[in-house]
């Protein structure tokens, strides 16, 4: 059975996940100056941290519980936020365009 503690831990740590993700993603998308060369950056780099946090949170410290298989603990603690990042990121967080930037000094 799962105890409240061991689910609040669970959902702090998604929380994190989430907030990282989203960050990366924002990171990619101002620095690449490219059409497409963002996503691919958000798609295949965040994954790795998300992956060594999963492993800290839940070996190590023992949060969360068992979720039965390891491909659903993967797709819960790295997919899961990182869908919701890229949501956060693209449709709730103006587009990097949309700011004035002061001209650099030469």
């Amino acid at each position: 059975m799962v105890s409240v503690v061991s689910l609040l831990l669970l959902l702090a740590v998604l929380g994190l996940h989430t907030l990282a993700s989203a960050i990366m993603m924002r990171f990619f998308r101002l620095r690449l100056n490219t059409t497409g060369g963002w996503l691919v950056y958000s798609v295949l780099l965040p994954p790795f941290p998300l992956f060594v946090s999963t492993l800290l949170f839940t070996g190590p410290l023992g949060i969360g519980f068992d979720m039965g298989s390891p491909a659903v603990a993967l797709s819960v603690m790295i997919a899961l936020p990182m869908a919701l990042g890229f949501t956060i990121d693209v449709l709730y967080v103006p587009a990097p365009e949309e700011y004035e930037l002061p001209d650099t000094a030469e």
